[in-house]
């Protein structure tokens, strides 16, 4: 296993992006470098990839302001518009086309930011599509939640398996470069007794 290299900036992006780092750890490393601290994991990271390529400080993302909205009745051909912003008017407008017990959830939300230019409709039909893979459980986590996705993705394929093993084989995926998904092949951090030891060091 090739051991995790220090966040510094004698990295270059490709490296930097083949480990998993703390968000704590990439705010210290945009501290120390003058390089803006706000946004979230993925903003904080694709910020310091382009400064380790190129030195370049990149500004943070712009926010979009509350209350831009426009006025009038919103029908299904209408455009999404640019810096959605969740209001009243929209809220009545999709209780009217999906029923009362709509809401604006955090997975609609980032649909309807994300597809600004689709109409209306587009919008509908996602929602009903983002309920129905709920009901199955395939609500997809935050690429940024990368821990969660993991040990859940590890239950699904070990459901015998402890917690402990689990988090065992998840130090050891991101101690190596490449993605921080699971797959089978994570077992092998099994093998050498890792999970004995981990409960060892965990005793008082």
């Amino acid at each position: 296993m090739s051991e995790r290299p220090d966040l510094d900036k004698s990295l270059d992006s490709k490296t930097f992006r083949s480990y998993y780092y703390l968000k704590e750890e990439l705010t210290a490393f945009c501290r120390q470098n003058g390089l803006p601290v706000s946004g979230g994991k993925l903003e904080l990271t694709e910020r310091i990839a382009c400064f380790l390529d190129t030195g370049r400080v990149t500004a943070p993302a712009a926010r979009s302001r509350p209350g831009k909205t426009r006025e009038g009745a919103i029908t299904e051909e209408m455009a999404i518009e640019p810096d959605f912003v969740c209001s009243e008017r929209h809220r009545a407008f999709f209780k009217e086309k999906i029923g009362r017990g709509f809401s604006f959830n955090v997975v609609f939300q980032k649909w309807l930011k994300a597809n600004t230019g689709k109409t209306y409709r587009d919008a509908v039909a996602a929602y009903d599509q983002i309920l129905k893979e709920k009901k199955k459980g395939k609500t997809a986590i935050d690429r940024q939640f990368e821990y969660n996705t993991y040990i859940r993705d590890f239950f699904a394929d070990n459901a015998g398996k402890s917690l402990e093993e689990a988090i065992v084989c998840w130090k050891y995926k991101k101690g190596i470069p490449g993605h921080n998904r699971y797959e089978q092949a994570d077992l092998e951090a099994l093998s050498g007794g890792e999970a004995a030891k981990n409960r060892e060091e965990r005793k008082p």
